[in-house]
């Protein structure tokens, strides 16, 4: 996956333009797009939406659920679990302990809907809150559910009293970086994709671009996003350019052919298992994306 657009789930115009928008993920929001007397509403129109297109081709659709210290979790998944999304988004997680959690929560409602146990994968925002910060080493050990991980600033910078999350210049300041980076490498750690945070200035097309290509650099394999016109730019962003796939795969050939030795050259230049190991997630991004 390269692209997941938000899209509030008790508006069925919103929801069918997202599904032309072209994401790899369409995340039905139940959380902070959705007023408190409208959820149990946005709770049936998104099941509905999403069983209503079980085994269609498109983008894979989420749930963003609301976090478990509003008591309203368990009731968001009792009604979206029989539709059989493809995940949810757990926000404000505190720790890999909140993915148990969950995940034990889904496991029933599962089974009482005759759904496959361990079927609905997990997303967790895991930087939403200052305790959160302190788990994000938690989760590289294995967690069957997890999809991926992916980190959030505004609800952080109200845990923490910033009064914002970026410079005059659009970019993050110092402690949100902090926050971003601990989900690169906590996801690093665990072997899952790494996601990174929205862009809010949806009109901002060359603040967005300049922050999926910082993204990509560094390591993340999508972005999320707010609006359906920033999703052409992610995808651009994180599909990998032909000429990295067929430099990626000569490198993977070059090892195999040599017996996958400790060093290979190509070319006259020398590369290393960290060049391999680049390369096969590269080709395996490209793969992903290609489905």
């Amino acid at each position: 996956m390269r692209s997941l657009l938000f899209v509030p789930a008790d508006s069925e115009r919103k929801l069918l333009k997202g599904l032309e928008a072209g994401a790899d993920v369409i995340i039905l929001d139940l959380e902070d797009s959705i007023a408190a007397a409208n959820k149990a509403t946005a709770r049936a129109m998104a099941a509905e939406f999403i069983a209503a297109r079980h085994g269609m081709a498109g983008p894979r659709l989420y749930v963003r659920v609301n976090d478990l210290t509003t008591g309203l979790t368990d009731d968001d998944l009792a009604s979206i679990t029989p539709a059989r999304p493809a995940g949810i988004m757990l926000p404000k997680a505190q720790s890999a302990a909140d993915v148990e959690q969950v995940s034990a929560m889904l496991r029933v409602h599962e089974a009482r809907a005759g759904a496959e146990d361990g079927a609905i994968r997990i997303m967790p925002i895991i930087t939403e809150t200052a305790l959160s910060l302190f788990g994000t080493a938690g989760y590289a050990s294995p967690i069957a559910r997890l999809s991926g991980l992916t980190w959030g600033s505004e609800d952080l910078s109200a845990s923490i009293g910033a009064r914002a999350s970026r410079d005059d210049d659009g970019r993050l300041t110092g402690v949100f970086q902090m926050a971003r980076t601990l989900t690169l490498i906590a996801a690093a750690a665990g072997g899952l994709p790494s996601v990174d945070t929205v862009y809010t200035d949806f009109r901002d097309d060359a603040g967005l671009k300049r922050e999926c290509d910082d993204a990509e650099r560094d390591g993340f394999s999508a972005k999320m996003a707010i609006h359906p016109a920033q999703v052409p730019i992610i995808n651009a962003a994180f599909t990998p350019a032909p000429e990295a796939i067929e430099r990626s795969r000569a490198v993977v050939a070059a090892f195999e052919a040599a017996g996958n030795p400790g060093v290979v050259a190509i070319d006259g230049k020398m590369y290393d298992r960290p060049h391999l190991r680049l390369a096969e997630r590269l080709l395996a991004r490209a793969d992903a994306g290609s489905h």
